[in-house]
């Protein structure tokens, strides 16, 4: 009988994810590092035990998406207007300083000014991915610290998005400013659209057969699907589509409910993102970028906590929570990634400031997750005394 490869593939994933965990616990170090290892290993340039992992990124994009979901359905839409109003600062300055550095050690290793901007551009965001998993749930729905990490990371992915849209309009030729505007009314017209449905058709079936739990679970997953596809359709993320999805559900009684319900769900697609981003980076040419690479991501990790923590103090918040904030936001982001392969893709960057961008977005995962899950309360710490869930 012939061996059906995506079955094949999974097996390898969370069988080889499993060995190399529990290496990782006992090694002190961060699961997620361990899901990147295990990609790079068994991916094209490694064993080769695993030659299609834009297949396993594919379908990692649904834990990106339900981790959104989620992330929305603990979040009040007052408090979240609030959180970004005063983060809005805090967002762009530092988004301005993280750029100076990219542009800046891409310019003294030789590379274009093109170029360098757009490594600027990478340098200048964090990872949703990484910041929410390592964030306890308490913490992230309760208290203060995952209202400002999460309000900067959403303005962050907003402006990754438009920069998405440039890169393009750079491949064609031209800025196309229009579908930048189109970008921008499109946002608040998913939002509306997610609202009347919530209010006027959702939380109706919801109180109807609330009893149901197999009728709700199956209603929210087409629901965070579904909005996440409109999303796409109207120019913007499917994470963004998702994240509306949860906001407008979050006034619902049952929100608690639905966020337990889909977290081992949320668990397993991680799994393989985080697997697929080791899987998809090519070994054979770390050599060419691996001292520019150094520098940049070593130079973001030290810079990024500092900044982070002064501009949050000048907004009043604590020593403590500034501090743990910077630390939290202190690598690159998913979105760097694919912003390396569409502008190469696009041709709009050469094939070595791809992957330098790609290889110092993994570094600072690899470093960043390590630092976070040692000194601060995480879900996966080795440490008793700092594991929350």
């Amino acid at each position: 009988m012939q061996q059906d490869p995506i079955v094949f593939t999974i097996f390898l994933v969370f069988t080889g994810a499993a060995v190399f965990a529990t290496a990782a616990l006992y090694a002190r170090q961060s699961l997620l590092v361990a899901y990147i290892v295990l990609g790079a290993l068994l991916g094209p340039s490694g064993l080769g035990l695993v030659n299609d992992p834009e297949l396993i990124r594919s379908i990692s994009e649904f834990g990106i998406m339900f981790l959104l979901f989620l992330l929305g359905l603990n979040l009040q839409p007052q408090e979240l207007l609030r959180m970004v109003s005063k983060t809005t600062e805090v967002t762009l300055l530092s988004s301005l300083v993280f750029a100076a550095l990219g542009i800046g050690v891409s310019l003294a290793f030789g590379f274009t000014f093109e170029e360098s901007l757009l490594v600027g551009a990478a340098a200048t965001f964090s990872s949703t991915i990484v910041g929410l998993k390592l964030l306890p749930t308490t913490m992230l729905h309760h208290q203060r610290t995952g209202e400002v990490i999460v309000s900067i990371l959403l303005l962050q992915d907003l402006l990754a998005i438009v920069l998405l849209l440039i890169v393009q309009g750079l491949s064609r030729g031209s800025m196309e400013l229009g579908e930048v505007a189109r970008l921008l009314m499109a946002l608040p017209a998913l939002i509306g659209f997610a609202w009347i449905v919530e209010r006027h058709v959702l939380i109706r079936l919801i109180r109807k057969f609330d009893k149901i739990q197999e009728y709700i679970f199956l209603v929210t997953i087409g629901w965070c699907l579904g909005m996440a596809e409109l999303a796409v359709l109207l120019g913007l993320s499917s994470e963004i589509g998702a994240f509306i999805a949860g906001v407008a559900l979050a006034s619902s009684p049952i929100a608690m409910f639905i966020a337990e319900s889909l977290k081992p769900l949320r668990d397993f697609f991680l799994v393989l993102f985080f697997f697929s981003l080791g899987a998809g980076f090519d070994i054979g040419l770390i050599h060419k970028v691996i001292v520019p690479a150094l520098v940049l991501a070593g130079g973001l990790m030290l810079l990024k906590p500092p900044v982070f923590r002064w501009l949050l103090l000048r907004t009043g918040e604590s020593e403590k929570r500034s501090h743990e904030v910077g630390y939290r936001l202190g690598q690159m982001s998913e979105f760097s990634l694919l912003l390396a392969v569409l502008a190469l893709e696009q041709g709009v960057i050469g094939a070595k400031a791809s992957y330098l961008i790609q290889l110092s977005t993994l570094l600072t995962f690899l470093v960043s997750s390590y630092l976070v899950v040692l000194r601060f309360p995480t879900p996966i710490a080795v440490s008793d005394a700092l594991r929350r869930d």
